[in-house]
């Protein structure tokens, strides 16, 4: 099994480097990330400068190629051209992540972990997106990464539908304490977001964006309440972001003269 594996914390982060190592053991993995930290550019991808990648050694031996761009970017640089140029093998997979911090309901639309997944979908090459849903400095990935590392090849294996990824999040527990998979909706929690207004050394304002997470969800089928339970969460989620519902009523009741 080929595993292409990014991120959007970074080349450098350890949430990656607990990834790859517990991934090696099932599969070949190749890292295609980005240099420096990207998270929250969500879908972005890099028009108007070029892209640069360069070979990153970890503790003296080769772990992957470092891009200048998104998350995004990578896997659409990987799948298009730069694999095939290296001639290394095209990828029966695309794991994005760990994450550091949540990606549960809204946080979803900002991710650019879930949205380098998304990028395989709309290739046509199955993906999951995996979150540590904990901020903690000296977060513990280890069962994260112990989890992937048993479901990567379960999801090669059953296949995914075209179009679909999944989105998973795992509570910041030792695996002991985790009591479980759930398998979710995207919850309707979100940020109740404030910018502090701040002053330079040079006395010019500038604006720091901060926050409190807001917990709307209260059923057991939601991602956030899975991961207040301990477990597991998996979320199936597209880039279709049609309302079919609401379309239903436009081509029934609404105007149709121009």
């Amino acid at each position: 099994m080929n595993i292409l594996v990014t991120n959007d914390d970074g080349i450098n982060s350890r949430g990656i480097y607990e990834l790859v190592l517990a991934l090696r053991e099932v599969g070949n993995v190749i890292v295609m990330a980005p240099l420096g930290e990207q998270s929250a550019v969500g879908h972005a991808l890099t028009v108007s400068l070029p892209l640069r990648v360069t070979e990153f050694h970890k503790n003296g031996n080769f772990f992957g190629f470092a891009v200048s761009g998104t998350p995004a970017d990578c896997v659409k640089l990987a799948l298009r051209t730069f694999l095939a140029e290296r001639q290394l093998p095209h990828p029966d997979i695309v794991v994005s992540g760990i994450n550091h911090g949540r990606n549960t309901a809204v946080n979803i639309i900002y991710s650019g972990t879930v949205s380098a997944a998304t990028e395989a979908t709309v290739l046509d090459v199955p993906a999951i997106a995996v979150s540590l849903t904990s901020y903690y400095p000296q977060a513990d990935f280890s069962a994260a990464a112990d989890f992937m590392r048993r479901f990567t090849p379960q999801v090669a294996q059953l296949g995914l539908p075209k179009g679909t990824l999944l989105n998973v999040n795992v509570p910041p527990l030792p695996r002991k304490e985790i009591r479980g998979i759930a398998y979710t909706k995207q919850g309707a929690s979100y940020w109740e977001d404030e910018f502090e207004k701040r002053v330079d050394p040079q006395e010019r304002p500038y604006y720091w964006l901060k926050g409190r997470y807001i917990m709307e969800d209260r059923e057991e089928d939601i991602d956030d309440i899975a991961i207040r339970e301990r477990k597991i969460s998996i979320t199936p989620i597209h880039y279709d972001l049609t309302n079919h519902e609401f379309l239903k009523k436009l081509r029934a009741d609404w105007p149709k003269e121009f």
